[in-house]
């Protein structure tokens, strides 16, 4: 157990107070992992007290006070001072954040319409049983005493826990929060649960237009990156009316026939489904924004067969262009535009609409130049389209291959813009060097001698100086 969260439920202990830890940490506890977030719940103690308790242990952060929630942020420090403070496992473990939110139980009253319409107040003198009915899954309302080493589930989450079932704590306050029907969704596919079937029919009743797009994305956020098997979430999503009532464009693939001349017979969803877990294979060392792309992208590769299927169009190039509209839907609907400065968006829209470049480049891999390579990497990352691709060709079947993505994704790497074009040899000093005076003639020079690079036909800068010559 970690020694701060120890430290911390002593500390409550000693003032005449019991802390035990809930949520998600408790759920790690169950599944036997360790947990680096902890939620602390302190009884029998009112927030003041509590306040100045944890201050004497560290920095308390001072925001979500007013709902008496405190965080305190720790940085792993070495046991040892005889430690070898140079060896990288230790400095490693040094970078490591241990942050622990401790609060008092609160009451909720609803005080009106929507996912924030509550009335929340800290009341320390909450029982245990009272405070876990608030919790929305019974897997979220086990608490564990860490001091004394006892489990505390007054409403059977454990067992439900083991038996992968997805059980409402209490159906009168489940039903005042939109927001736990995605997060059934999540959980679902995390844990790889069942939602319990009155659960589901909540679910089903709960209206969902009063959730902002960024709480939507807090939850499919989770689905895409804390999942092995996303898939299990996408098919509860659809089982649960969220697809309906939230994304009527990936509702649509459901009754709609994957295009057979691409995929087996089925439904695009179902084949969305098993690429989406291939991608979480395919996508797991990259960064987090660059994970969000290749996983939105793959979630949103077949958007346009539906409408292609309206249109008695099957064309390729029809098929990927038809996919960006909607594409575009979905991320107005998740509010999704920049990550850590990453544009995701436009980088998802870019996936979707290159998506079927890896197999057009393959069928035609005699006549594919360098240059249609190095231009393509202008487009789009030519490293995550690789991802994309692939998981959707493994998508397919079982005995599927990735012959194509992976001839393609060799010979990117191999002319060097799998993750981008070309730096361009001639630039603009090189021209007023040689006498050229800045503007918009200079300007079409550089462009005209870039595009010679990106044919092969100016490898140096004394060819590019050459060839901006020898332009009319």
């Amino acid at each position: 157990m970690n020694q701060q969260v120890l430290k911390i439920c002593d500390a409550v202990r000693v003032a005449g107070g019991r802390a035990v830890l809930v949520g998600g940490s408790v759920r790690d506890r169950l599944l036997g992992i360790e947990s680096k977030d902890f939620d602390i719940e302190v009884y029998g103690i009112e927030a003041a007290r509590l306040r100045s308790v944890l201050e004497s242990i560290a920095r308390v952060n001072t925001v979500g006070e007013h709902f008496s929630v405190y965080k305190l942020v720790f940085q792993h420090r070495p046991e040892s001072a005889t430690a070898d403070a140079n060896s990288p496992e230790l400095q490693a473990r040094n970078n490591e954040r241990v942050e622990i939110d401790v609060s008092i139980p609160r009451r909720e009253s609803k005080s009106g319409q929507g996912h924030r319409g509550f009335v929340i107040e800290g009341d320390p003198a909450m029982t245990f049983v009272e405070a876990a009915r608030r919790r929305d899954f019974t897997i979220n309302a086990v608490m564990y005493d860490p001091l004394a080493g006892d489990t505390i589930d007054p409403y059977g989450g454990a067992e439900d826990f083991s038996r992968r079932l997805l059980r409402a704590v209490a159906a009168d306050t489940f039903v005042e929060d939109s927001l736990r029907v995605l997060r059934a969704v999540q959980l679902a596919a995390r844990f790889q649960m069942t939602v319990e079937h009155e659960t589901a029919e909540l679910c089903r009743s709960i209206e969902l237009s009063d959730l902002p797009s960024e709480r939507i994305w807090g939850e499919i956020e989770k689905l895409l990156l804390l999942a092995e098997r996303p898939s299990i979430g996408l098919q509860t999503a659809l089982d649960l009316g969220v697809l309906d009532k939230l994304f009527p464009e990936i509702r649509a693939l459901a009754e709609s026939k994957a295009d057979e001349k691409l995929h087996p017979p089925g439904s695009a969803f179902t084949h969305t489904k098993l690429s989406l877990d291939e991608a979480v294979k395919l996508a797991g060392e990259l960064s987090k924004p660059e994970r969000v792309a290749v996983m939105l992208a793959t979630l949103c590769h077949e958007l346009g067969e539906p409408i292609a299927a309206k249109l008695g169009s099957r064309q390729s190039i029809d098929r990927a262009e038809l996919t960006v509209e909607p594409a575009r839907s979905v991320m107005k609907t998740l509010g999704l535009h920049t990550l850590a400065g990453y544009d995701v968006r436009s980088q998802v829209l870019s996936l979707v609409r290159e998506r079927l470049k890896p197999i057009q480049f393959y069928a035609s891999r005699d006549e594919v130049s360098d240059g249609d390579f190095r231009r393509l990497s202008q487009r789009v990352d030519i490293d995550l389209l690789y991802r994309v691709a692939k998981a959707c060709a493994l998508g397919k079947a079982a005995s599927s291959s990735s012959i194509a993505e992976d001839w393609f994704i060799e010979r990117a790497r191999h002319l060097g813009v799998e993750h981008g074009p070309p730096a361009p040899l001639l630039l603009g000093r090189h021209l007023i060097e040689a006498g050229y005076e800045p503007g918009p003639e200079m300007g079409r020079v550089l462009r005209l001698v870039y595009e010679l690079q990106l044919d092969g036909k100016v490898t140096t800068l004394d060819e590019g100086l050459a060839a901006a010559r020898g332009l009319p």
